[in-house]
């Protein structure tokens, strides 16, 4: 008989230090075959939401967990055997039993293997009379008593009880379409498939499970509601803010900025047949001119921190607030870019990060942060340095204020401006001198359109 090997395909390093992911939904069931590479699963990442790839061909016997699981890396997703194996094995196993079966007969025995079961050929279990014999009749059959919760089944491959058993299922449950009554791998298959489907498939958190507060549980003199365990994504983001917090001696700097010209000349910075760029893409632009002249704010520093690492140019990361909360993609080298091609690269960011589709290869790598939280509706933000970077502007609101012009009170459209930066690269007067040279473009925005 054939040896039956499944290849297990456990979950992959997906980078940038991830050890985990969360499932959120399968997208093969246990008996389908599947192709090499052929996506079986969308799991949630600290960065995004992915597809994994299978690295085997073959059905899918087992899988290993339910949509809202945390799977560790290295740990099992699912198990793939080959199609032709299988039906080897499976005929070999079938052939040997009933072979089995056929020397009991003979031999008189009204047993089949033991721990397989009987079938109705075996009677009474008792050897059919020969020609030469007189015609006695045949006594009549005393009945085996069965055990009231279970009936007698005929389950004549060891590898179909083994699939069965792995899979959690009970043979006595299982409907059998083999001959003579035998349960089948297909019938395993089969109700592995039904109880998979009956099973719980949204991902929520079963009563009294880890996520699950206990009844009537209170702290501190209220009744607690629920606990919900932190998501992948919550989990990265607490580890790299707790990181920066801890690591970054940082210090901050704002200022309030007239952006009254640049508000007006948006349309007149447009060429001709193209849509006005967006303010981000505007103060995005003007940044990373401003960090032409102050480099060390899109540096790192060494794992030592005995050197600051200076790079050609800048790796843009844009915070980008979505449903699955805070991601930082990256826009590389965002320096080289127009105001028309940084204002379409960061409306692209920003539609495929919201749609969950954000691919972790396209969120590391930012040598300086933007974040426009005037989106939010706030105007300030005591913002967190995203580690490894040494520095991060923040954008509030451009609102309508009165703002002095001359001498007299006009209304002008004002936005607050702050950077926070690692005190370990620079001063606080490096860091003003940044700011500056950003509000003289914002508020001179022709002195630099040569250069948008």
């Amino acid at each position: 008989m054939s040896t039956l090997t499944a290849h297990v395909f456990r979950l992959p390093d997906l980078g940038e230090g991830l050890t985990e992911a969360g499932l959120v939904q399968w997208l093969v069931a246990v008996g389908d075959t599947i192709t090499v590479d052929q996506a079986i699963a969308e799991v949630e990442t600290a960065k995004s939401i992915v597809e994994l790839p299978s690295p085997f061909a073959g059905v899918v016997t087992a899988l290993h967990g339910e949509a809202g699981d945390t799977i560790a890396v290295g740990a099992p997703v699912l198990e793939v055997a080959d199609a032709a194996v299988l039906e080897v094995a499976d005929a070999a196993a079938q052939s040997a039993a009933h072979e089995g079966y056929r020397a009991e007969e003979r031999a008189g025995s009204g047993n089949v293997l033991i721990g397989y079961g009987t079938s109705e050929r075996a009677g009474s279990g008792r050897r059919r009379p020969s020609a030469t014999q007189g015609a006695a009749p045949t006594p009549t059959p005393t009945p085996t008593p069965e055990a009231p919760s279970t009936r007698t089944v005929a389950v004549r491959s060891p590898i179909v009880r083994r699939l069965a058993r792995d899979l959690g299922l009970d043979v006595h449950a299982i409907p059998a379409t083999g001959a003579d009554g035998a349960v089948t791998r297909a019938d395993v298959l089969r109700a592995a498939v039904d109880h998979a489907v009956d099973g719980p498939v949204d991902g929520t958190v079963a009563p009294g499970s880890a996520g699950s507060s206990s009844p009537g549980e209170g702290i501190d003199g209220l009744r607690v509601r629920a606990r919900d365990r932190l998501s992948p994504l919550r989990r990265a983001v607490s580890t790299r803010l707790s990181r920066s917090r801890t690591e970054i001696p940082e210090a901050t700097v704002w200022v309030d900025v007239d952006a009254t010209r640049l508000w007006d000349l948006r349309r007149e910075i447009a060429a001709t047949g193209e849509r006005a760029p967006s303010l981000t893409a505007l103060f995005a632009r003007f940044a990373l001119l401003a960090l032409e002249d102050h480099p060390v704010l899109a540096s790192r520093l060494s794992e030592d921190c005995d050197e600051i690492i200076a790079f050609e140019g800048v790796n843009l990361g844009v915070a980008t607030d979505t449903e699955r909360g805070l991601l930082v993609p990256v826009v590389p080298r965002a320096h080289a870019l127009s105001v028309a091609e940084l204002d379409a690269a960061l409306r692209e960011l920003a539609e495929t990060a919201r749609a969950g589709a954000m691919p972790p290869e396209r969120m590391r790598g930012s040598t300086f942060t933007l974040n426009n939280y005037g989106g939010l509706g706030v105007d300030g933000s005591a913002a967190i340095i995203n580690h490894p970077d040494v520095a991060i502007l923040g954008i509030g609101r451009v609102l309508e204020r009165p703002w002095v012009v001359d001498g007299e009170i006009v209304a002008r459209r004002i936005a607050q401006l702050s950077l926070v930066f690692d005190h370990r690269v620079c001063d606080g007067g490096y860091a003003a001198s940044f700011l500056r040279r950003l509000v003289a473009l914002i508020e001179q925005p022709l002195r630099a359109y040569g250069r948008v």
